[in-house]
């Protein structure tokens, strides 16, 4: 269902709300390639502005809201389908996320897609393979705000990927929060970070890399340090020895504000000692010797991932084809109940008010709706929709995982208030009209008969759904009339009127 996107015509853009700084970059495809035509970052630090019950604070959220109206008006020429803007480490672990989202998205005119953080993982890595030459196997490390990535691939394809919860926002609250520096707060900061790194170390070099790249701001002030004192490779490289100089010079300030390196920026001192802490904690943890810089990260990731999605690349395709061999579904029942289902969209997008990448989501969800079988045949529906919420769908957002869960969760049996309310709060009335074409197209094929479905139309307002067969059709197929007889009673219980002939 989705239409190519033609080469070197019109601008792209990626927004990344990080948990230290919001990134936007504006792209246009020149031959294939993209380019980036504008680039701005904003230290807007929402994770220091978490409470200690994991709520945004209002001054936080102005600080974001107004760096977002700023980049705004960078916007307002990228067409909506080629605007992709994430969020990562903060609006995750954010219980009021959800309340900022909607104020965020009500300035941009645009969905924001919190991504789990393997998903991110895999998106730096995708942004910085592009800058990379070469072969071989690359460990690639990203510091956030709230989160470092850990990633090792070969060319463009990740191979293993990890996001732990540490971060130069977070440590600095942690052990730095009065912005004192001390031989005492640093090693703790150290020891945290590598007993974070501990769960995945041995993994990590059980498959090895044959160079390692760190990406994003914090590495690239410890390089640009290092650098300017002389201490790096003859490559321009960190080094295990320049990162112990580094901490001796480091721990000659007693406060932040004082800190004197050359090449560092102001706004980058308050959050250098705890990023060099992480920094440190990985060369020691995963036994570096170098750790080269790209410029390479989550906006370009998410750049290059967009492109794929219209040109036959979409890893989403990819996940969902992984998932039915890993869980041993049926493929080509799968593929007869999305055909039915989509047959459904095209007849009534328009009345329904659905979009293109709608269509997407309701296909997918027919592809997967019978995985929780592979649990229970018994209530395989919120088995199947479980499995969906929690596992790690590469490609996916969180928003995208919950709608394709909750179209699972409700594809059968009867349905309650409770579950049009989650519907409406995970997606809204689109997302339940997805649901009731999903539900009738695998109740026309409940049988499992690999007879191919007559012609079928299926006219709506919304509220009355009219779903006509061919003469005498019904009569030869009792099964299926009693199914719709009993899904007339469903629709009811929703204020909907289901009718059929």
């Amino acid at each position: 269902m989705t239409r190519n996107l033609r080469l070197d015509d019109g601008l792209m853009a990626a927004v990344d709300l990080g948990s230290n700084s919001f990134h936007l970059a504006v792209a246009r495809l020149d031959h294939g390639v993209i380019r980036i035509t504008e680039s701005l970052s904003e230290k807007v630090q929402l994770a220091a502005g978490l409470d200690a019950d994991n709520n945004l604070t209002e001054a936080s959220q102005q600080r974001a809201l107004a760096c977002l109206s700023r980049f705004g008006q960078q916007l307002a020429g990228v067409e909506p389908k080629r605007l992709r803007i994430v969020a990562t480490n903060a609006l995750r672990v954010a219980r009021n996320a959800r309340d900022f989202v909607r104020r965020a998205e009500a300035v941009l005119n645009h969905p924001i897609e919190i991504i789990a953080g393997r998903e991110e993982a895999r998106l730096i890595y995708v942004g910085v393979s592009q800058t990379l030459a070469g072969s071989g196997k690359r460990l690639v490390v990203d510091i956030g705000g709230g989160s470092t990535e850990f990633i090792i691939g070969e060319r463009h394809q990740p191979l293993l990927t990890e996001s732990l919860h540490m971060g130069c926002v977070s440590y600095t609250q942690r052990y730095f929060p009065d912005g004192q520096i001390s031989a005492k707060a640093l090693d703790k900061a150290i020891t945290a970070a590598r007993q974070e790194i501990a769960a995945i170390a041995t993994v990590y070099q059980d498959l090895g890399w044959d160079g390692a790249v760190g990406s994003s701001g914090t590495i690239k002030a410890v390089r640009t340090v290092v650098q300017q004192l002389g201490w790096a490779s003859t490559e321009g490289r960190i080094t295990a020895e320049s990162i112990g100089k580094l901490r001796d010079l480091l721990l000659q300030s007693k406060d932040v504000r004082d800190i004197n390196l050359p090449g560092l920026k102001d706004d980058r001192k308050l959050i250098m000692p705890a990023g060099f802490a992480i920094v440190s904690a990985i060369f020691e943890s995963l036994g570096l010797d170098e750790l080269d810089y790209s410029d390479g990260a989550l906006r370009e990731g998410v750049l290059h991932d967009m492109l794929g999605r219209y040109q036959d690349g979409d890893i989403r395709s990819h996940t969902v084809s992984s998932l039915q061999q890993r869980y041993g579904m049926d493929d080509a029942f799968g593929e007869r109940v999305a055909a039915t289902a989509l047959d459904f969209f095209a007849q009534t997008e328009d009345t329904l008010a659905l979009r293109e990448e709608d269509a997407a989501m309701l296909a997918r969800a027919a592809h997967l709706h019978e995985i929780g079988q592979a649990i229970s045949h018994t209530g395989y529906h919120k088995h199947g929709a479980y499995l969906l919420q929690h596992s790690d769908l590469p490609g996916f957002s969180q928003p995208e995982q919950e709608s394709l869960a909750q179209l699972v969760a409700c594809h059968r049996r009867r349905l309650r208030p409770e579950h049009y309310e989650t519907l409406m709060s995970v997606g809204g009335l689109p997302l339940f009209r997805l649901c009731l074409l999903l539900r009738l197209a695998v109740l026309l094929h409940h049988s499992r008969s690999r007879e191919p479905l007559p012609r079928l139309k299926l006219k709506t307002d919304g509220v009355e759904f009219e779903l006509r067969f061919p003469r005498g059709w019904l009569d030869s197929h009792p099964l299926t009339q009693a199914d719709l007889e009993q899904e007339r009673e469903h629709f009811a219980a929703m204020a909907l009127r289901l009718d059929f002939s």
